[in-house]
């Protein structure tokens, strides 16, 4: 793959991010009951605390994270697609487009030698 297509694709990143955290993500989460994707996770122990300070961190898998990581991968690969997709389709019309015949110094004059034999009576 063209390494441009990383380039844009990076450049795509955080406008991509932006779209789903604050444009398809919100709906959605309304829509499964108001949940934020980013808080979505399993609990597998809470975290340890003695005298209002946390001695130990709590461990969580963080599905919710995840899901949206995949949204945002999604979005960019559709982006990306569909840019190689039309760049593919310039690339195969240029090389569909008839090239104007060139004619070579022989074809020229055996043109011309035909045309003044035609004309003769």
């Amino acid at each position: 793959m063209d390494c441009r297509l990383w380039i844009i694709g990076a450049a795509f990143g955080k406008i991509v991010t932006s779209l789903v955290n604050d444009i398809i993500m919100p709906p959605i989460g309304l829509i499964i009951g108001g949940m934020d994707f980013k808080n979505l996770k399993y609990v597998l122990s809470e975290p340890v605390t003695e005298g209002g300070k946390v001695v130990a961190e709590g461990a969580a898998v963080n599905y919710g994270s995840f899901i949206q990581s995949l949204v945002d991968f999604l979005i960019i690969a559709l982006a990306i697609f569909a840019l190689v997709k039309g760049i593919n389709a310039m690339k195969r019309k240029e090389e569909a487009a008839p090239a104007t015949p060139t004619r070579t110094k022989e074809e020229l004059l055996l043109t011309d030698i035909r045309d003044i034999l035609k004309n003769r009576p």
